[in-house]
């Protein structure tokens, strides 16, 4: 489904000759390929769409830390341009979760897996990461899923 509708908006974009989300979606595409290369190196025909938004997360936080650096260095223009990428990039993510889903979904993570302590928190975070990839900054759930199991 997201292969899909990545093709058809790179068309769409190409056709209304929308340079900026031409390139945002080519450069999706091309993580794209990179990945399903890596999961044929894995032994699996193509990358999963769970890997694929996890790559897309990727590409917007680089995208944050480069709209930091921009300001800083008196860039606005090119900030700006990393701002309109990074809203191209979110129409194929899924809806994000609100803090409180958010919460509920890692306290069931951690009900289903049995974890207990800190030692436990690599299987709750790769729980959350199967079920919910592209939902959430799993950045910011870390420090969540710390409290949780009773790290901070």
């Amino acid at each position: 489904m997201l292969r899909d509708d990545l093709q058809k908006a790179l068309k769409e974009a190409m056709l209304a000759k929308d340079t900026l989300t031409t390139s945002a979606v080519r450069m999706i595409i091309a993580g794209q390929k990179e990945k399903d290369v890596e999961a044929r190196g894995k032994g699996q025909e193509k990358a999963t769409d769970a890997e694929l938004l996890s790559m897309m997360q990727g590409m917007i936080k680089q995208r944050n830390d480069s709209i930091k650096m921009f300001i800083d260095g008196n860039r606005p223009e090119l900030a700006d341009k990393e701002k309109a990428e990074i809203a191209v990039i979110e129409r194929f993510l899924p809806k994000q979760m609100s803090p409180a889903e958010t919460e509920a979904a890692v306290k069931a993570v951690i009900a289903e897996t049995g974890a207990a302590s800190m030692k436990d928190m690599g299987k709750v975070m790769g729980g959350l990461k199967a079920k919910y990839a592209g939902q959430m900054d799993f950045g910011k759930v870390n420090g969540l899923v710390k409290t949780l199991l009773g790290g901070n």
